[in-house]
């Protein structure tokens, strides 16, 4: 729709999509309409949505909805859900919907949880840890405005030694120069590397 009276960023034309059997409706605003801009919100607004997600287990119509999105191409070429469509029973399947969308969501959040814990162990295995003790010298990486720019990109990668004083959690450390002065903020491990004598 539009054109419209030009808001910001040069706007002033709408794209809205209904679903005819929901009444879900998406909207957006664009500067232009272009195939490929009519494209991406379809892909984008109806196609993604009616996806299945691997972390879920659902897509995310179901999950907000409680029930399957019928995708514009299913009306297209008469589906069984389009053909066998009856609106009365088509309204009470969707309330008794809406009433077991609590544990389709408490479900997808368990599938989640478990989703989750495998990616973490799966990127855990790759971790090399880097466990320190106190009284342990370190070194520290020179980041930031701790590098001399005089120096330029032959300057040190990493200074110190430090000592380690104590951690307040399992890979962020408080340090403090051999001389007794302690720095300010802890360190995470990640820019530490043990010191060799």
């Amino acid at each position: 729709m539009g054109p419209f009276p030009i808001a910001a960023k040069q706007l002033k034309f709408l794209i809205v999509g209904i679903d005819y059997f929901t009444k879900w409706v998406e909207a957006e605003v664009l500067a232009t309409i272009t195939e490929k801009n009519v494209r991406n919100f379809i892909w984008k607004n109806i196609v993604c949505r009616t996806t299945v997600r691997t972390p879920t287990g659902e897509t995310p119509f179901q999950l907000t909805y409680g029930s399957e999105a019928v995708i514009p191409a299913e009306i297209g070429l008469m589906s069984y859900r389009v053909g066998k469509y009856d609106e009365g029973r088509n309204d009470q399947e969707l309330r008794l919907r809406l009433d077991l969308v609590d544990k389709v969501r408490a479900m997808a959040e368990q599938r989640l949880a478990r989703y989750q814990d495998l990616m973490a162990k799966h990127y855990n295995s790759r971790v090399k840890r880097r466990d320190f003790k106190v009284e342990d010298l370190v070194l520290r990486k020179v980041m930031g405005a701790a590098r001399d720019p005089a120096q330029g990109k032959l300057g040190p990668n990493w200074e110190g030694p430090y000592k380690i004083t104590s951690w307040l959690r399992k890979g962020t450390y408080h340090l403090e120069m051999l001389d007794g002065q302690r720095l300010r903020h802890p360190w995470n491990a990640e820019h530490l590397r043990k010191y060799y004598q």
